[in-house]
């Protein structure tokens, strides 16, 4: 059984495996991070974790048993009870409801452990499965998405109040 693990030092290497196994994957539907991404990977991973500690931002992989990473699911730019959503899922996992499973998961730890009260995810018009995936779980569309939020692509704002759960 899959395990959301909040993100640590420790996940570095599987990390960088489930991005580089699914770059292709995630390039048709996210902007494509460059090559330096991966060359510079360690400070990347390094950075979060400060990030994380400072407070500002929670990060968090979903684990499968053999410790291979099958999503990331993040909670970016966290103040005043509200956070901005983020995550990604392995192409071999999409379409089998654990993006959806896991937002939902991640929703009631945002509330319990993180004190948020509001959660807001940004789809592209052309990723209807992350439109599904927030839909399923509780989002609702409040209002168009600025392109730069989406690496360039039109799209829409969605919100879950997390204080009504």
């Amino acid at each position: 059984m899959p395990e959301l693990q909040q993100l640590n030092a420790g996940h570095a290497s599987a990390v960088l495996a489930f991005e580089l196994a699914n770059r292709a994957y995630f390039a048709a539907s996210i902007s494509d991070p460059g090559d330096d991404f991966f060359d510079q990977f360690t400070d990347r991973h390094n950075a979060l974790l400060a990030e994380q500690e400072a407070g500002v931002c929670a990060f968090y992989v979903l684990v499968a048993g053999d410790g291979s990473v099958l999503g990331r699911f993040n909670l970016f730019d966290i103040e005043k009870g509200t956070a901005d959503l983020g995550y990604r899922v392995a192409q071999h996992v999409a379409g089998r409801g654990v993006a959806t499973a896991t937002v939902q998961e991640l929703c009631r730890l945002a509330a319990a452990r993180h004190g948020l009260s509001t959660l807001r995810a940004a789809a592209s018009h052309g990723n209807v499965a992350s439109q599904r995936v927030l839909t399923k779980a509780g989002f609702v569309p409040v209002g168009p998405a600025d392109p730069a939020d989406l690496g360039g692509k039109a799209g829409t704002w969605y919100q879950r109040d997390l204080a009504a759960d």
